[in-house]
C-alpha cells in the first residue's frame, strides 16, 4: 500500500517534473520567510506576489519575456514601497497595500478588456505545479542559487536588517542597500513560486515553515537551516496528497503547512506546560509560590511572591 502510493505518482514525467519544484521552491520559500517572519514583514510576501502578477500582464503586453516583466514591477514595487514609508506618516504595510494592489488591479484590468491571449494566467493566479515544464524547473533552479547564494554572502548584513536596523546603521551597513537586496531575492523567490501554488497563496508558503519553527526554536541559525527542509517537506507532502486526493496542488501544499503549523503550535503548548508551571507549598505560617521546571537537576527555585496565613 505504501509503496503503491509513493512509488506509482513517480512513473509520470510530469510528477516527476512537480516533485523538483516541490523541492526547489518549498526550500526556497522557507529560506526567505525567515527573514520576513523575524521582520515582521508578513504583508509583504503577499503584496510582492500580487504585483508580479499584474507586471506580468503588462509586460506580456508589451512582448516583454513573462518572468522578466514579473522581477522588474516586483522589484520595482519594493522600492516605490521602501521610498513612500517612513515610519511616521506612512507605514510599511499601509504603502504595500497600496502600491502592490494598484499594480495587482492593473493586470487584472488588462485581462478584463478580453483578447487573444496565447498564454494562460490562470497558473500564475493559482498554480499548476502538475503543469511545471523543463523550463520552468531551470527558471526555478536559477532563482534558488542566487537566493541561497546571497543570504550566504550577505548573512551578517541581513541578520543585522532581521533584527535591528538602528543597529546595523551604527555597524556601518547601508540600511537602504540591503533593504534593496533583500527585495530583489524575495521577487526572485516569489517568481519562482508562482506557478506552484500561484500569487493568491505565495504569502502562505513563504510565512509557514518559519513561523512553524519560531514555536520551537529562538535561535536564528537553527531556522536559517531548518526552514528550508520544512517547506520542501510540506511541498512534497502536499504534491503526494493532491496527487491521490485529485485536489488542487496548490491549495493541498498550503493546507499541508497549516496542518505542520497547527501541529507544532501543539507540540509548543505541550512543551510549556511540561517543563514550566507555578505550584505553591507551605513552610508553616509561610506559603511559597515558585516555578517547577522539569530539568535534570529538578531544582525548585523560590519565588518572591508568598503569603502569610496570619494575615
Amino acid at each position: 500500500m505504501l509503496e503503491t502510493y509513493l512509488y506509482e505518482p513517480l512513473n509520470y514525467e510530469f510528477f516527476r517534473h512537480a516533485l523538483w519544484a516541490a523541492v526547489l521552491a518549498g526550500g526556497l520559500c522557507g529560506l526567505m520567510g525567515v527573514y520576513i517572519v523575524l521582520r515582521g514583514l508578513s504583508y509583504i510576501g503577499h503584496g510582492l506576489s500580487h504585483a508580479a502578477f499584474g507586471g506580468a500582464v503588462i509586460g506580456y503586453m508589451i512582448k516583454l519575456n513573462f518572468y522578466f516583466a514579473a522581477v522588474i514591477t516586483a522589484l520595482g514595487a519594493a522600492i516605490i514601497v521602501d521610498k513612500i514609508s517612513d515610519g511616521r506618516r506612512i507605514r510599511a504595510d499601509a504603502a504595500i497595500g497600496i502600491v502592490t494592489t494598484a499594480i495587482f488591479a492593473l493586470g487584472i484590468a488588462i485581462i478584463s478588456l478580453g483578447g487573444n491571449y496565447s498564454r494562460s494566467f490562470e497558473a500564475a493566479l493559482f498554480g499548476n505545479i502538475l503543469g511545471v515544464s523543463s523550463d520552468d524547473l531551470l527558471l526555478i533552479s536559477l532563482s534558488a542559487f542566487f537566493c541561497f547564494s546571497g543570504v550566504f554572502i550577505f548573512y551578517r548584513q541581513l541578520l543585522f536588517i532581521a533584527f535591528d536596523e538602528e543597529a546595523a546603521q551604527v555597524f556601518g551597513i547601508n540600511r537602504r542597500r540591503i533593504r534593496l537586496i533583500f527585495a530583489t531575492l524575495l521577487a526572485l523567490c516569489v517568481i519562482a513560486s508562482m506557478n506552484i501554488v500561484g500569487v493568491t497563496m505565495i504569502a502562505a508558503t513563504l510565512i509557514i515553515p518559519a513561523a512553524s519553527l519560531r514555536m520551537l526554536t529562538n535561535s536564528f541559525h537553527r531556522m536559517i537551516i531548518f526552514a528550508p527542509v520544512l517547506g520542501a517537506v510540506i511541498g512534497v507532502l502536499g504534491l503526494f496528497l493532491s496527487y491521490h486526493l485529485d485536489t488542487a496542488s496548490g491549495a493541498t501544499i498550503v493546507l499541508t503547512g497549516a496542518a505542520i503549523f497547527f501541529l507544532f503550535w501543539f507540540l509548543r503548548l505541550h512543551r510549556d506546560r511540561y517543563r514550566f508551571h507555578a505550584h505553591a507549598h507551605s513552610h508553616g505560617a509561610m506559603v511559597h509560590v515558585h516555578a517547577h521546571t522539569h530539568d535534570s537537576d529538578h531544582n525548585h527555585p523560590h519565588s518572591n511572591a508568598h503569603a502569610s496565613d496570619q494575615e
